[in-house]
């Protein structure tokens, strides 16, 4: 097998992080940036950058057909994914892997619905803290992938992937029960995101104990409850491992939602409380906590 190429689908924090990395370690012409003719004039002429470094990304327009991507790397929110899913189309051949960094528990049916379920790698994007201002993202802590095979059939994909990540040096790690660290990230996006966006605060305001840390810890408790009636076996240490993953971030970032929420922007807040709520009425499960952030969360939309 030659050298894998990767295709990079959603240029926000994580696109332009794993971007810059993987384009530095493999070289430009080995990962495509895909992105429309409004975005690619775009880009050329502002330019991207990482902690003020430009950015030298190969952008590939997503109506171009060639040879498809070994690895395509989905960076978009749930919110564009079915466009993501069509500007990738191209990039998606028979033996290639797809990766979502996409927040939730639902993209990779998704993904696996349109392009084939043997296609999808689980993964769950974990401990960075990419902020995007304008063309510009800023990051102290780069995070890393967690990835795993939910079938054995995808464990010859998930070795190439493996390989490539080796050869880019890049941060991650094979976990032996993907489905788990999936509600992990999910337990800590219910309960981080959501209350940073109601308090309109930065990491700092939840590292620091008080109302917020004790409401993100409370909103995390409810996932908890949700999880073991769904069988997956999430516990209150998973929640105290989510807390001390938060304390290491830079205190003055922000998460994906309360990004959305500066820039009056939809936010994910059906992904997270709104997927809790919806099995809580399904097991007849209380979730009081997650029932405040969703209505406070969708009044703070009304006004975008």
């Amino acid at each position: 097998m030659g050298k894998q190429t990767v295709a990079i689908v959603g240029l926000g924090a994580l696109g332009i992080l794993y971007g810059q990395h993987l384009s530095e370690a493999l070289g430009k012409d080995r990962v495509k940036i895909i992105v429309n003719e409004e975005r690619k004039k775009r880009y050329e002429a502002q330019g991207v950058t990482l902690n003020g470094v430009p950015c030298d990304f190969n952008y590939v327009l997503e109506t171009e057909i060639g040879t498809p991507s070994d690895v395509v790397i989905v960076c978009t929110k749930s919110l564009t994914l079915d466009s993501g899913m069509e500007s990738m189309k191209h990039q998606v051949g028979d033996q290639t892997t797809i990766l979502s960094l996409i927040n939730g528990i639902s993209s990779e049916q998704i993904l696996g619905a349109r392009f084939g379920q043997e296609k999808v790698i689980p993964t769950v994007a974990i401990g960075m803290d990419a902020t995007r201002e304008g063309q510009n993202v800023r990051s102290k802590v780069k995070g890393w992938l967690q990835i795993g095979a939910d079938t054995p059939e995808k464990e010859s994909r998930l070795a190439e992937v493996s390989g490539l990540f080796d050869e880019a040096n890049f941060p991650y790690t094979i976990e032996e029960d993907i489905t788990l660290k999936i509600w992990e990230k999910f337990l800590m996006n219910v309960g981080v995101n959501q209350v940073v966006m109601v308090n309109e605060t930065t990491y700092r305001g939840i590292q620091t104990g008080g109302t917020y840390h004790e409401q993100m810890r409370e909103a995390m408790a409810e996932v908890v409850k949700i999880a073991q009636a769904e069988g997956i076996p999430l516990t209150e240490a998973h929640i105290q491992q989510a807390i001390d993953i938060i304390d290491t971030v830079d205190p003055e970032g922000m998460p994906s939602m309360r990004q959305d929420g500066l820039a009056k922007r939809p936010t994910e807040v059906e992904l997270f409380a709104g997927t809790i709520l919806a099995k809580s009425k399904q097991y007849g499960i209380p979730t009081p906590m997650n029932d405040v952030l969703y209505k406070k969360i969708k009044k703070m939309e009304q006004k975008f």
